[in-house]
């Protein structure tokens, strides 16, 4: 039985990125799936990571919490909006704060790159954003996703790894929000 890992990365429980959360989580509740979540808003940790890497900060329970479902999880879906073409601060602080060596990836003395050690995941990012597809890739080069796609999950060994881009959101209609809801839900239903 697939495990699957739903996390929403938006610090505002009302958004439509809660929406979205919701509608993955039912489709995939569909599935017999065993399903696990977590909303990064819902977390009491420190978001920085005060000695960067020269000495571990000691994580907070809801951190411990959080990398035991990581490390259960077959596939994980990530949530979240494009701000200022990056991550909300709040997901940045979560990343950096669970995705260590030893639990992420693992260095390797001499050598460039580190051991990855969440192969076998796959993941799903679904963002949404005001900024046209078309201009995110032509003039900014998609920095969010190729630093949160390539930078991070996949430098740890998750693959593949697939993308909902859901723009523009600003002055989104009713019709073109249930239909995201709707093509997210389907996702849900086919663990994708």
């Amino acid at each position: 039985m697939k495990r699957v890992l739903i996390i929403n990365g938006h610090p505002d429980s009302l958004s439509f990125n809660q929406a979205l959360f919701n509608a993955y989580k039912e489709g995939a509740s569909e599935t017999g799936a065993i399903i696990s979540e977590i909303n990064i808003a819902e977390l009491e940790f420190n978001p920085n990571l005060s000695h960067g890497y020269r000495q571990r900060t000691v994580l907070e329970p809801d951190l411990l919490l959080s990398i035991e479902k990581i490390k259960a999880a077959d596939h994980i879906v990530w949530i979240f909006p494009v701000w200022w073409y990056g991550s909300p601060a709040i997901m940045k602080g979560f990343i950096d704060r669970t995705f260590l060596p030893g639990i992420a990836y693992q260095p390797v003395k001499g050598k460039p790159f580190p051991k990855k050690l969440f192969k076998g995941k796959t993941a799903r990012i679904i963002v949404t954003a005001d900024t046209p597809r078309w201009y995110d890739i032509l003039f900014m080069r998609s920095p969010a996703l190729n630093q949160f796609k390539k930078g991070t999950l996949e430098f740890c060994g998750m693959g593949p790894v697939k993308v909902l881009y859901i723009a523009p959101m600003k002055d989104a209609s009713q019709a073109f929000l249930k239909k995201q809801i709707d093509k997210v839900y389907r996702l849900g239903r086919l663990l994708k």
